[in-house]
């Protein structure tokens, strides 16, 4: 019972200082970029760039002009490409900031009246921003290749939740835990590596000639579900309720793991002042 009263104490303590979270956001999102000639443009020019790559890749450089959906169905590989990857990007953005939160706000921690649990929400709100942006572009992407918004789109907010509830409780455990093993920093950066090419974004999960077995494997990693979703609605137009096993088994996944995570930063939260 304690641990579900700290778990409802967290969730508490961030909507009492939901104005300050906003504030703190926005002015990380700025500052990230002061000083620079572009400003917050760098924001956009890595994720395009990467995208831009990518597509040079595997569209010119391998030949892979369209992805068949379906016997008489194609879509163009760089569409199908930005879907998964959008989601992505917020994710690795997001989780690897917000490990590093403390550390980076260690001013604020050392006081005693601040709600440091609000921390890590801030950076994953400021990658959101970015993310938003960047789902716009996709849009516009789409809109240039005749596939025009329709009421699917709505389901972006849903995904978009998914990827902000999952990232939130990997960051709780990992933000409190670098405080004292700051290799775990590294861990991350290699596991975010490892991630991309393990999630099915640059290849196609349903086309591979494995068993069926192995894909059920690669599904249980919690960005295939946020990653297809966004491929559910941009190009496959499903709704996430007609996948009922596998939506049950990301949120089961999502929220023992923000339970975890906030345990983990209750714990230690005591600590952070002297160590850092």
């Amino acid at each position: 019972m304690s641990k579900i009263k700290k778990i409802f104490s967290l969730s508490r303590e961030v909507i009492e200082n939901r104005g300050l979270i906003w504030s703190l956001a926005k002015n990380d999102f700025r500052t990230k970029y002061a000083g620079s000639y572009f400003g917050t443009i760098w924001a956009f020019i890595q994720p395009i760039v990467t995208v831009l790559v990518y597509w040079f890749v595997f569209q010119k450089g391998l030949r892979q002009n369209a992805l068949s959906l379906a016997p008489g169905v194609e879509v163009p590989f760089v569409l199908w490409l930005i879907a998964g990857i959008v989601p992505w990007f917020f994710f690795s953005d997001a989780w690897g900031a917000g490990t590093n939160t403390l550390n980076e706000y260690a001013y604020l921690v050392k006081k005693v009246v601040f709600k440091v649990s609000i921390l890590p929400i801030v950076k994953i709100v400021s990658a959101l921003f970015v993310h938003i942006a960047f789902v716009a572009l996709v849009i516009i992407i789409y809109c240039c290749y005749g596939r025009f918004p329709d009421l699917y789109y709505l389901q972006l907010i849903y995904y978009s939740f998914c990827a902000f509830m999952l990232v939130l409780g990997l960051s709780y455990a990992t933000s409190a835990i670098v405080v004292f093993f700051k290799d775990l920093t590294q861990i991350v950066n290699i596991v975010l590596q490892v991630g991309i090419w393990m999630t099915p974004i640059m290849w196609n999960l349903e086309t591979m000639e494995i068993p069926q077995i192995l894909k059920n494997v690669f599904k249980l990693n919690p960005m295939y579900y946020i990653t297809s979703g966004y491929r559910n609605v941009f190009i496959y137009k499903v709704n996430f309720w007609q996948q009922p096993r596998l939506t049950l088994y990301f949120w089961v996944f999502t929220l023992l793991m923000f339970g975890i995570g906030t345990l983990i930063f209750k714990r230690l939260k005591v600590h952070f002042a002297d160590v850092l």
